[in-house]
């Protein structure tokens, strides 16, 4: 039986969080915009390791701190058209840490939302055809502990990488909810 892991640093599951988060927005960057959900498991770099020793030197383990979280994805999901329920169908063993979603979503300037159509299709084609839309990606990540972070990225913007436990509360509660 192993001994139960001393309760973590919320500071350094932060910081832990923050840097797989970041690792995750590098990854889905590569392959550009119009990409669909994606959800990853987060979990301890070192319990990975331990499990799957042959990972160390692609992880690269040895450099990495002692609370370090390695991403994986979950290729076998697919979000559709409704990323909240499948964000609801989703149940992690107590093997995973935490979660993350990477999902990009169009968004408009607050004074032109009060135009939006009430029927969802009509809304999503004023959405996609508004001359003054902006896309955006956001990496929104969650832990067992209770931490939580959120990354997003502009594509008017790519250089800018803004940040914040607080920018994607609603996704960050629904993410909460796979790890109960």
């Amino acid at each position: 039986m192993s001994q139960p892991e001393p309760p973590r640093d919320t500071d350094d599951a932060a910081d832990a969080l923050v840097a797989a988060l970041m690792e995750i927005e590098r990854h889905v960057s590569t392959l550009g915009w119009d990409q669909p959900a994606r959800l990853f498991a987060l979990v301890r770099t070192a319990d990975l390791v331990a499990a799957e020793p042959h990972l160390a030197d692609a992880l690269d383990a040895e450099h990495r701190p002692a609370d370090a979280l390695s991403s994986i994805e979950q290729d076998t999901w697919h979000a559709g058209e409704d990323v909240v329920q499948a964000l609801q169908e989703i149940a992690w063993p107590d093997t995973v840490e935490g979660c993350a979603l990477a999902i990009e979503r169009a968004f408009l300037p607050s004074d032109a939302e009060a135009d939006i159509p009430e029927d969802p299709e009509e809304a999503a084609r004023y959405v996609a055809e508004h001359p003054r839309r902006q896309d955006i990606r956001v990496v929104a990540g969650v832990l067992r502990s209770g931490q939580q972070q959120s990354l997003a990225r502009l594509a008017s913007d790519p250089g800018d990488l803004l940040g914040g436990r607080d920018l994607a509360p609603g996704l960050s509660e629904l993410l909460s909810r796979t790890l109960r």
